[in-house]
């Protein structure tokens, strides 16, 4: 920028004065504006720096792991089924066996007691002879024969009825959903705004239990709720401004909802905090920490990705006054199965397994609870578009059936991959229209399996409907 020497109008004020000349953008701004129009260049600098961070070179070594968590899971189950089955039956039965001995008993009572009478009658005739002695005898036979098997009832197994029950394992490859390529856009889709029906860099988004969409609108500072099929956001945090006031956000990257008391708790980027809003009230959960993501499990757990500490980190809900635990990385930046680089987006599965979206190395990295390392289970051949390749990767989830979805930010797409497979297949993207998805970054499901996509540089949330 270079000082000019006659007054002409400001850019901004629109007032007469002296103005500097911004060679970028060719406007004239007096000395106040040129500060905060540099302030403003600052912050986008600050921006394309936290993105530079994804544009470095990876090595990668990635090891197979051969167990598969979902098919030892319904061995399991199935095993706990079958002993649960096995075990009513054996009830069934002995109740059965009782109810029948306790009738068969009766009966032997009765007969015995005939006998007696008999005997005693006999006992007391002059005539007994060998027919009588012979027709006791026999009858002393069947009442002994019958209580050494009162009920007449044999046990008897049979192998094809068990088996008939019995866990089929199957080598055929799982029948994949697919969704229309055609999205909906559920959220923004306006431009870039600060209005309420537009987004400006929507990020992380979570879809709760009434298909509601909670969004972190970053270059908004805020945190948008958009109500199942509205036409229409409405802020629920942020949303005064850029700063570090307990009602002030500063560039939210992400946004959870506690399902337990509803309330929302908010990866505060640039504030370097984890605060949580409930009612409009705040309170810092988490202070001085370089926060990228988040994510919660169902033992009420809180996990938090620290890029700049290229870790993720878990706190027990409610007990914020330590440094958590280490549950991936913590061993500096790197390319190893035990680091991370510009560590993004976290899912913790049902076991406690943490998959970490590790951008800088451009592959998803799954750590199982209290491993000293990770597993690679999509990407790790390096920046690239081929199918066993991910650049730049966002969003992750992972389903019931073990299968982890990957915003692919810099490709333009969605991928799919199975933990055992070399390369992943397109889900969403696959003809590479950058007005289908360009700069997908946060990801979720409902509970019908729609798929919703943070469409950063179109500034709106997609959904992509289930083919069922």
């Amino acid at each position: 920028m270079a000082m000019a020497k006659n007054k002409t109008l400001c850019f901004t004020c629109n007032k007469e004065k002296i103005t500097y000349p911004c060679k970028g953008c060719s406007k004239e701004f007096c000395l106040v504006d040129l500060t905060q129009h540099r302030q403003i260049l600052t912050k986008e600098l600050l921006h394309i720096t936290f993105e530079y961070n994804k544009l470095k070179q990876t090595i990668h070594e990635q090891t197979q792991n051969p167990q598969n968590d979902l098919l030892i899971k319904q061995i399991n189950q199935w095993e706990i089924k079958s002993i649960e089955k096995i075990q009513q039956k054996a009830q069934e039965y002995r109740e059965i066996l009782i109810k029948s001995s306790q009738t068969c008993l009766s009966n032997i009572e009765m007969k015995f007691n005939d006998l007696t009478e008999q005997i005693k009658h006999f006992q007391k005739e002059t005539d007994l002879n060998e027919i009588n002695l012979n027709h006791l005898r026999n009858q002393l036979m069947k009442i002994r024969q019958e209580l050494n098997n009162p009920s007449k009832i044999t046990v008897k197994e049979d192998l094809r009825s068990f088996f008939n029950e019995s866990l089929i394992i199957s080598t055929k490859k799982p029948t994949f959903n697919k969704w229309k390529q055609n999205a909906m856009i559920v959220a923004g889709g306006n431009g870039e705004g600060e209005g309420v029906k537009q987004l400006f860099y929507p990020e992380g988004i979570f879809i709760d239990e009434k298909k509601n969409i909670f969004i972190a609108d970053y270059w908004n500072h805020r945190i948008v709720e958009w109500k199942h099929n509205a036409k229409q956001g409405q802020i629920v945090a942020g949303g005064n401004g850029k700063g570090n006031q307990m009602d002030q956000l500063n560039y939210p990257t992400h946004v959870i909802v506690d399902q337990q008391n509803h309330s929302i708790i908010i990866a505060d980027s640039l504030n370097r905090r984890v605060i949580q809003w409930l009612n409009q009230n705040q309170q810092i959960l988490i202070d001085d920490i370089n926060c990228s993501r988040l994510a919660m499990d169902q033992h009420g757990y809180l996990y938090v990705s620290d890029w700049k500490k290229n870790e993720v980190r878990r706190w027990k809900m409610g007990k914020y006054n330590n440094e958590g635990i280490v549950v991936a990385g913590g061993n500096e930046q790197g390319n190893e199965l035990n680091q991370l680089d510009f560590p993004k987006f976290i899912f913790v599965d049902e076991y406690q397994s943490v998959y970490v979206s590790d951008q800088n190395n451009h592959r998803v990295i799954k750590w199982r609870k209290d491993a000293k390392k990770g597993t690679v289970v999509a990407g790790g051949n390096g920046q690239g578009r081929n199918l066993n390749q991910l650049s730049q990767p966002e969003g992750v989830f992972v389903d019931d059936l073990g299968r982890i979805y990957v915003a692919d930010c810099v490709n333009d797409r969605v991928m799919r991959w199975c933990e055992e497979k070399k390369e992943g297949e397109i889900v969403v993207g696959e003809n590479d229209q950058r007005d289908q998805l360009c700069g997908p970054c946060g990801l979720s499901f409902d509970d019908e399996g729609n798929l919703y996509i943070a469409d950063c540089d179109n500034y709106e949330i997609k959904k992509f409907e289930i083919i069922l």
